[in-house]
């Protein structure tokens, strides 16, 4: 029986060139220096950064610069540490991505949830609104929103130099919102539908039911609420004046001129650590949560 082509599976390279010795190793060939020379451009700068921290102030001043550290001085990243306060840097820091976190899983699963199923009177229009709002560039609305943290209306309250600060205006992502609704799109009405026989109320049905299935779109939510928060810059310094209250961003910057380049650059690749955890922790998740949602049915 002749064999049927397979083409769900038609790549660039049809399965007679690869059966040939000389199409497999060309294949082959060509996948491994693309796989290298991705890897070497994703991977170098974080090693240029270990690197540098393990250098002395001399050697990584040195022109031209050396690849490998000479004579490698751990004691740099203790140094760091205590130098420049790390431990209650990344403190802060953590403090703020974790609540932000929380605040995002809860009135961002919400939001998507009410425009996914619910969908309220002019759901959609205040759905196109919010995503305007992703076209809008952050300096923009910098100041507005400063000036709304400083003297929150009807209250009058100053959220500065507080978590409020980072909490309450990371939950304005327009992003997640969507990203969570395209998902609770893909669900399939006739559970929900089965949840409301069983006597279960939109809040039952999202606790017990929507949540449980969305765990790989709530894995995504998280990394981008965490690595948001840990990487910015432009917001924290402008509500965090207290040193106090600083996150690892500004407390670098603040102390650079007063530490030596290698110091500096170990204080960097320690604060580099929670995130790629984070991210090492998390990643199965990343592609599976953006692309469960892509396609409804």
């Amino acid at each position: 029986m002749a064999r049927t082509p397979d083409t769900a599976t038609r790549t660039l390279v049809s399965p007679a060139q690869l059966a040939r010795p000389l199409g497999r190793t060309a294949y082959w060939g060509v996948f491994w220096i693309l796989a290298v020379l991705f890897a070497l451009v994703f991977l170098f700068p974080l090693y240029w950064m270990v690197s540098g921290g393990l250098k002395s102030p001399q050697e990584i001043i040195r022109t031209p610069p050396t690849l490998v550290p000479a004579a490698p001085a751990p004691h740099n990243f203790l140094a760091a540490w205590h130098d420049a306060d790390l431990g209650r840097l990344i403190g802060n820091t953590a403090l703020y991505a974790l609540g932000a976190l929380g605040f995002q899983l809860v009135f961002d699963v919400g939001a998507a949830y009410a425009f996914s199923k619910l969908r309220p009177v002019f759901g959609n229009v205040v759905l196109f609104a919010m995503l305007a709002t992703l076209m809008v560039p952050t300096a923009v609305i910098a100041l507005p929103e400063y000036l709304t943290a400083n003297d929150l209306p009807f209250l009058h309250l100053s959220l500065l130099n507080t978590p409020w600060a980072i909490w309450l205006p990371s939950v304005t992502n327009a992003f997640n919102i969507f990203l969570l609704k395209r998902f609770f799109d893909s669900i399939p009405a006739d559970l929900l539908a089965a949840a409301a026989i069983d006597g279960a109320g939109p809040l039952r049905t999202l606790w017990s039911v929507v949540l449980p299935i969305s765990r790989p779109i709530l894995g995504v939510v998280s990394i981008f609420a965490v690595v948001g928060v840990w990487k910015d810059f432009l917001w924290p310094l402008l509500v965090l004046t207290d040193t106090s209250a600083q996150t690892v961003n500004i407390g670098l910057r603040q102390l650079s001129s007063g530490l030596p380049q290698n110091v500096l650059i170990a204080a960097l690749a320690i604060a580099s650590v929670p995130t790629i955890v984070f991210f090492l922790i998390f990643q199965r998740n990343i592609m599976s949560g953006l692309t469960a949602g892509a396609t409804k049915g």
